[in-house]
């Protein structure tokens, strides 16, 4: 016997689309759009934060007006502080840690040879009564004096950085947080004076030929004057991580200790504040070579730039 089919019940096969309201379809398409905007977005952004550090690593230095800049040595790891030997050589630090730190002597066709070594971060060296004072910035260490007879330890410090004379104390400032102290070394009673206390990362400090005495304090990105009713007005504000300072007859010399976008400024005698070289990497110590020719450490790029002004037209 037959089965009547048209009784049997209709259904649905598996395989069979679903149709959908208009309205799904429509936020279907709308939420593949917002995930490809979202992802070229995401995408830009990951771009865009991996191009600017190459750009301001590649980004060449700028020299003002009226100067203009070469490189001078290339390939030191860390370079830091420079001190020319009078012979037309170089003294210069390597700020490596943990005792693996060391000073160089550089010469005439870019011979170099070891003066001294198992140094934590020396990081400031002045010419100092006929032989060369330098710190060490890691920890507590002493402050080293060194001529043709050897080395000797002039007296401890905490994190000691930067060093100016005015030949006869010695000046050191310790760069750290909240406690550091600006020292003044006397080699008459082989005694030190703390001439102030409480600084904030103070990393430099700079006797003028005038007498006068300046120093930094990274943290306020500020220069102060030394007072002896120790009120030290502010002389350059607004600076970003002032790192050294060096003060002669062209004014008052700041570098910048800034990974990136780093400056050399110069404070003229008429009070106006010049950016002399930009674009720059964690710029340390500024030296005067000779009159009108300056040497910079970058020890972002591992090499010591020279600065010149350019020749007046005749």
């Amino acid at each position: 016997m037959s089965a009547n089919i048209t009784s049997l019940p209709h259904r649905r096969s598996p395989f069979r689309k679903r149709s959908r309201p208009g309205g799904q379809w429509l936020m279907l398409l709308l939420d593949q759009r917002t995930a490809r905007w979202l992802l070229g977005s995401l995408a830009l952004i990951l771009l865009v934060s991996a191009g600017i550090p190459a750009w301001r690593h590649l980004y060449p230095a700028i020299a003002a007006q009226g100067w203009r800049y070469q490189v001078h040595l290339d390939g030191i790891d860390r370079v830091s502080a420079l001190l020319p030997d009078g012979q037309g050589g170089l003294f210069l630090s390597q700020e490596l840690q943990d005792g693996r730190g060391r000073i160089v002597r550089t010469g005439p066709g870019g011979r170099s040879s070891e003066v001294e070594s198992g140094l934590s971060k020396p990081d400031g060296m002045v010419r100092y009564r006929g032989g060369i004072a330098f710190s060490q910035e890691q920890g507590e260490h002493p402050v080293l004096w060194m001529n043709d007879l050897g080395i000797r330890q002039l007296f401890s410090a905490d994190s000691a950085e930067g060093l100016s004379t005015d030949g006869h104390y010695l000046y050191a400032i310790e760069d750290r947080h909240g406690n550091g102290r600006l020292l003044r070394y006397d080699p008459e009673s082989d005694s030190v004076t703390t001439l102030r206390s409480g600084l904030n990362e103070a990393e430099a400090v700079a006797f003028c030929p005038d007498g006068r005495l300046f120093y930094s304090e990274k943290t306020s990105g500020q220069v102060r004057q030394l007072k002896d009713d120790e009120q030290d007005p502010v002389v350059i504000d607004g600076l970003h991580e002032p790192g050294f300072l060096l003060c002669n007859q062209d004014g008052l010399w700041v570098t910048e200790d800034a990974t990136h976008m780093a400056r050399v400024l110069l404070l003229d005698a008429a009070g106006k504040l010049q950016v002399v070289l930009s674009h720059l990497r964690s710029p340390q110590t500024i030296v005067e070579a000779n009159p009108g020719r300056y040497l910079v450490a970058e020890q972002g790029r591992n090499r010591v730039l020279e600065l010149q002004r350019n020749a007046s037209p005749h």
